[in-house]
């Protein structure tokens, strides 16, 4: 048994963990790093890497079948095999940058033990006992799998085994509705495969629902049933026929079933209550600044009870960071956190919905839209269905919803509106090349200012003045 030393001890290799251990053993730290199980975490894994090689797969299945532009669309012949071996592919492509080699280069001492406290200062892992001067808990979180009677009993897939199936499913039955299973959805019905979703409650029931409706109609057009209020109360059967009844008395039958109810946060090997660290079932009980109960001990990512994203596990080591290595205060925002959901269209949010932000601001909010059809890019390449919205108080942008192609990306202009404070007359004076879709973003900032010059009468006075007063 080994007694190790250090000045920062993270446990958890995935997105949060590595960007810590990498900044902080790069700006001089001693950094032990403890991961059980892969390097790269769910992201790399089992998450977002995976979804989007697989959805990429089923994108261009689709694009190879529809008929456009005077080019005639064809039979896509999609192997799903085949697909899966592009999913592993870019794993592979990927995970070279997460790995224990990579970060043994930088100086890292990496640890594949699960680590888990014996003490306010210790943390064991293996046959090595780890005392750090700082605790960084980067666990991360698993799929939940609720306890719907029977469900134990049958063969079903998670998002970390629906990658691995080589066999494309005949009819795939998707038990929830929010990103992660109409993400898959739509991968499957565009690779070939027959498509029911179920939801308990409303498919996409967290974002906007004007965007949410947009994505959901498209959905169902592409043949993907999405059953709303339909909670599954019993499943039976097993692999290739496989039986879901809901509460409501309806019986959906498939070959495959795909569990996507949301996840559940990785605490409960980590012996907390030794460590003197307060946690419920959505995470550590965190402070501002991201730091425990025990003021050794920081938690970021999905196990620090927030944002359940990638980018949001990277921010908070940005954050925990400062006062870890430089004694500087420093607190974590959410206000100008963005995500997106990449189903085709993709749907992306920051800030504030439009609903939140009339229920904080009143009648203070002026709803900016700009609509695709407008967008002459859009028009050139097909891509017209959707808007991006921005609500505005006071000059400023408090949340931003777009809905349509490449929204993940435009998106992004919004974050950095309100990360930084800036008004509105920043994105109006922004110059687009002509034409792209990111003129779209340009066209909310005016839908905002044209009300206040071509509808003011102060306006129109102060132009017929110097019309007719000023100089030629």
């Amino acid at each position: 048994m080994a007694a190790i030393e250090t000045d920062i001890c993270v446990i958890g290799a995935g997105s949060g963990g590595l960007s810590v251990a990498a900044g902080a053993v790069q700006m001089g730290a001693k950094v032990v790093l403890l991961e059980g199980h892969k390097m790269g975490g769910d992201c790399l894994n089992y998450g977002c890497v995976p979804s989007k090689a697989l959805l990429a797969a089923g994108h261009k299945a689709h694009e190879t079948e529809q008929a456009a532009f005077g080019v005639a669309g064809h039979p896509s012949a999609a192997d799903y095999a085949a697909a899966k071996d592009h999913v592993h592919g870019v794993i592979a492509e990927i995970a070279p940058a997460d790995s224990q080699d990579r970060f043994e280069g930088l100086g890292v001492h990496v640890i594949r033990e699960f680590g888990r406290f014996i003490s306010e200062t210790e943390v064991q892992a293996g046959d090595d006992t780890i005392t750090a001067r700082r605790f960084v808990i980067a666990t991360g979180s698993r799929p939940f799998v609720p306890p719907i009677p029977g469900l134990d009993g049958v063969p079903h897939h998670t998002n970390e085994t629906i990658f691995d199936l080589r066999e494309r499913p005949g009819h795939l039955i998707v038990i929830g509705g929010g990103p992660i299973g109409l993400e898959m959805a739509q991968a499957h019905q565009r690779l070939g495969s027959q498509v029911t979703v179920l939801e308990g409650d409303k498919a996409m029931g967290k974002d906007d629902p004007e965007a949410a409706a947009i994505v959901l109609e498209t959905l169902r057009a592409e043949g993907i049933a999405i059953v709303e209020g339909a909670k599954a109360s019993q499943i039976s059967g097993t692999e290739g026929a496989i039986k879901v009844e809901t509460e409501d008395g309806q019986s959906f039958e498939g070959t495959h079933l795909l569990v996507a109810v949301g996840r559940q946060v990785n605490v409960d090997k980590l012996d907390l209550e030794k460590a003197k660290v307060d946690y419920d079932r959505r995470g550590v009980t965190v402070d501002a600044g991201l730091r425990s109960t025990n003021k050794r001990v920081y938690a970021v990512g999905d196990v620090a009870g927030g944002y359940q994203f990638t980018h949001v596990a990277g921010y908070h080591a940005g954050v925990i960071i400062r006062p870890m290595l430089f004694g500087l205060p420093a607190k974590a925002r959410t206000d100008h956190i963005p995500w997106a959901t990449y189903t085709a269209p993709e749907i992306a949010q920051v800030g504030q919905t439009e609903a939140q932000a009339k229920a904080q601001h009143g009648d203070k909010v002026f709803v900016a839209k700009a609509e695709f059809h407008h967008n002459d890019r859009g028009i050139a390449t097909g891509q017209t269905r959707g808007f991006a919205k921005v609500m505005v108080v006071k000059g400023k942008p408090v949340g931003a919803t777009i809905v349509g192609p490449q929204a993940g990306e435009l998106i992004q202009i919004w974050s950095l509106a309100i990360a930084s404070k800036m008004k509105m007359s920043a994105v109006a004076g922004m110059i687009a090349p002509y034409p792209t879709l990111g003129e779209i973003n340009k066209r909310v900032a005016s839908a905002y200012f044209s009300p206040k010059l071509f509808e003011s009468k102060t306006v129109k006075t102060v132009v017929r003045f110097v019309q007719k007063f000023g100089r030629p």
